[in-house]
């Protein structure tokens, strides 16, 4: 496959590059995620990618040939009402008060499917604080899904789910920012759940990822600005949710309670935060915990089928457009 031709049309800077159909953005992804690819030609199309801006098309295309890399995507489907959820920012502000919520949905009956990176520098990983808490790591979607079937909630490792993905997540500290990969893991959904929830860094992701999830022929999913990346809703304030259901997207809004906004600065490592994670779970929750949980639980009903809560409500999109000042870019 001729490379070069396709990194002549999205590399040509901001005036003229051009984004790939869905279907050559899977080829091209599809060929650079063979063993003996050029490193060169991957390198330069991750780093053109990243300065033009993926497309949805774009991002159904790679997360098509990301899956080709799952061994026995298809063939193993979630239990009905699963909710997939992508855990691959990690925490270092706050802990992961949507992980109590989806141990809870998991104690209701939902069946939930999370999956990640098991270390995240400077962050507490969302395995690590399953660990703690009892969840099983899958080490197949095979035994994922007798998992949710069997406990009702599992736990994926990108490195064990699709490795030549989870090796382009490695390649940040050799480019010197994130890439695209780490938002095609997010949109995996690796054993097809029904519904999906998926947290982003900053406004424009939102849309291009329900967008994508749209092409994929996704049932249903949740996608909203995460506290710090992660798939948690925030308390205090909430810019941007989109709810999407097949090929109907709703932009929602709620308004936020009056607790202490989420935390400004990291804490002091990662055992305070596992430590408050374990506080939330013996029932020990503090006032914006209590809320965000309560918004997540709301957001796992809806991705397993229930209707959308009356506390969210509908706005036009165009009217929200304004960048999270979090983050510092799509991928970041």
């Amino acid at each position: 496959m001729n490379i070069s031709a396709y990194l002549r049309r999205v590399a040509r800077g901001k005036n003229g590059a051009e984004s790939l159909s869905r279907q050559e953005a899977a080829d091209v992804l599809a060929a650079l995620l063979q063993p003996g690819a050029d490193s060169l030609q991957l390198g330069a199309f991750l780093i053109a990618e990243r300065m033009k801006g993926e497309s949805s098309e774009e991002l159904a295309g790679f997360v098509d040939a990301a899956r080709r890399h799952i061994d026995g995507f298809g063939d193993v489907h979630a239990p009905a009402r699963a909710v997939d959820i992508a855990c691959y920012a990690g925490k270092r502000r706050a802990a992961p008060a949507y992980l109590v919520a989806a141990l809870r949905a998991q104690q209701a009956g939902i069946p939930v499917l999370l999956h990640g990176m098991s270390h995240i520098v400077g962050r507490l990983s969302a395995w690590q604080a399953l660990q703690a808490a009892g969840v099983r790591r899958a080490g197949s979607l095979h035994e994922a899904g007798e998992l949710l079937t069997g406990e009702g909630i599992a736990y994926l490792d990108l490195q064990d789910v699709c490795a030549p993905l989870h090796a382009l997540t490695g390649l940040r500290p050799r480019l010197g920012v994130r890439t695209f990969s780490h938002t095609v893991a997010r949109l995996l959904n690796p054993l097809c759940c029904e519904g999906q929830l998926n947290g982003v860094f900053h406004t424009p992701y939102v849309s291009l990822m329900t967008r994508a999830n749209v092409l994929l022929g996704q049932p249903r999913s949740l996608i909203f600005m995460g506290a710090e990346g992660d798939p948690e809703l925030y308390a205090d304030r909430q810019k941007l949710l989109s709810a999407q259901q097949g090929d109907d997207v709703r932009a929602l809004v709620y308004a936020g309670t009056q607790c202490e906004p989420y935390p400004r600065q990291s804490e002091t490592g990662t055992e305070k935060l596992l430590a408050d994670f374990t506080r939330m779970l013996a029932g020990d929750a503090h006032e914006r915990e209590v809320a965000v949980i309560r918004q997540m639980q709301r957001a796992i009903m809806f991705a397993s089928g229930g209707s959308l809560s009356q506390a969210w409500q509908e706005i036009d999109l165009k009217t929200d457009q304004e960048d999270d000042q979090e983050g510092t870019g799509g991928n970041e």
